[in-house]
C-alpha cells in the first residue's frame, strides 16, 4: 500500500529547507510568573485570619442563604422570560413600517436605558403610594366597574421582578434588534416568494438564523440580571441573597465572612449559567461552524498555512494535474 502523503512528506522536493521551530522562552515566563502570583493569592486567602473561614463555612449553607438564593434565582427568571418576551416585541415595533409602533418603541427604550435601574425600583416599591386603587371604568369620569388596592396587586416581590423586566427588556430589545438586522434581506425576500406570511417569516426564517448573534450579548445579560437582583432592597424586597447575608453580617457583626459567602454562591450560579450559555450557543451555531468531515478534517494544515485556511490535499493535486495532462 502506498504511503500517505500529508504535508508533502516523502516527496521529492528538490532544495527542501528543514526548518527548525524558534525557542520563545515567553509562555514559559509568563507561566511562571501567573504560578507565582496565584501562589501568593492562595496562601494570602488560607493565612488571613481577618477572612474567618470558620464562619464562612457555617454560614455557606444557613437556611436563610439558601432562602435567598431560592428567591435571586426566581427573580432571575421570571425577570429575563419577561424581559425576553417584551424585548422581541420592542425589536419587531421598532422595523415595523408603523410610525406609531416606531414611536412607542424608541419611547419606552429610551425611558427605561436613560434612567438608573435603582431610580425605577424605588418608583416602583412606591406604586402603591402614587397609585392608591387599579380601577377598570370610563376614562376621564368617576365611573367605575370593579376596583383593587393596589398594595395587593403591586406586592414588593412583583414590584421588584416588574422593575427588574422592564429595564432589561430595553436593553434586550437593543440586542435583538441587531440579531435581526444582521441576517441577510434576501432571506425574507426568498420566503416572500415562497408566499410565507411576515409573522411566520420571523419566526421560521429570521429569528432562528438571528439567535446566533443574540446568545452571547443575552447571556451576558442575564448573569448581570442575577447580580441586578441584590438591588431590589430599593422597593424593598428583603429575601434575595443579598440581604439575607447583610442581614446575618449585622446580628453576628461580621461583614467580610458574610460577603464571602455571597461572593461563593454568585460565582456558582454564574458558572453555571456560563455553561448553559455556552451550550446554546453551540445549538443555535449548527451549520455556521460546520468543519471539514473524514479523513481531510483531520489534517493539519499545510506549511504556511493556519487554522481556518483551506488545507491543500497534495494527492488530490496531483490526480488532478494527471488527469488534465490525460485529457
Amino acid at each position: 500500500m502506498a504511503k500517505k502523503h500529508i504535508d508533502g512528506e516523502g516527496l521529492d522536493i528538490p532544495n527542501r529547507v528543514k526548518a527548525l521551530p524558534v525557542k520563545s522562552p515567553g509562555p514559559v515566563v509568563a507561566a511562571v510568573i501567573v504560578v507565582l502570583l496565584a501562589a501568593m493569592l492562595i496562601q494570602g486567602l488560607v493565612t488571613n485570619p481577618r477572612l474567618d473561614w470558620p464562619t464562612v463555612w457555617k454560614y455557606l449553607f444557613n437556611e436563610n442563604v439558601l432562602e435567598g438564593i431560592g428567591y435571586t434565582l426566581i427573580l432571575t427568571v421570571i425577570s429575563m422570560v419577561v424581559a425576553i418576551i417584551l424585548s422581541v416585541i420592542l425589536a419587531i415595533m421598532r422595523k415595523s413600517v408603523n410610525p406609531v409602533l416606531r414611536g412607542v418603541s424608541w419611547f419606552f427604550i429610551w425611558f427605561f436605558r436613560g434612567t438608573p435601574v435603582y431610580t425605577q425600583l424605588v418608583f416602583w416599591g412606591l406604586f402603591s403610594v402614587l397609585i392608591p386603587k387599579i380601577s377598570l371604568g370610563i376614562p376621564f369620569t368617576d365611573v367605575s366597574f370593579w376596583s383593587i388596592d393596589s398594595s395587593v396587586v403591586v406586592t414588593a416581590f412583583n414590584a421588584a421582578w416588574i422593575g427588574l423586566a422592564l429595564n432589561e427588556a430595553a436593553y434586550l430589545s437593543e440586542i435583538v434588534r441587531a440579531g435581526l438586522e444582521a441576517v441577510d434581506p434576501g432571506q425574507t425576500e426568498a420566503a416572500q416568494a415562497l408566499g410565507m406570511s411576515r409573522s411566520l417569516i420571523m419566526r421560521r426564517i429570521i429569528l432562528p438564523q438571528a439567535m446566533r448573534i443574540i446568545i452571547p450579548p443575552t447571556g451576558n445579560e442575564t448573569i448581570g440580571m442575577l447580580k441586578t437582583t441584590s438591588l431590589v432592597l430599593a422597593v424593598p424586597f428583603t429575601l434575595e441573597l443579598q440581604f439575607a447575608t447583610n442581614a446575618i453580617a449585622n446580628r453576628i457583626y461580621k461583614p467580610i465572612p458574610l460577603l464571602i459567602v455571597a461572593c461563593i454562591w454568585y460565582l456558582l450560579i454564574t458558572s453555571i449559567l456560563m455553561v448553559i450559555q455556552s451550550r446554546l450557543e453551540k445549538h443555535f451555531g449548527k451549520g455556521f461552524d460546520a468543519r471539514p468531515v473524514g479523513s481531510r478534517g483531520k489534517q493539519p494544515p499545510l506549511p504556511g498555512k493556519t487554522e481556518g485556511e483551506p488545507k491543500d490535499n497534495v494527492d488530490k493535486l496531483n490526480d488532478a494535474t494527471f488527469s488534465g495532462l490525460t485529457a
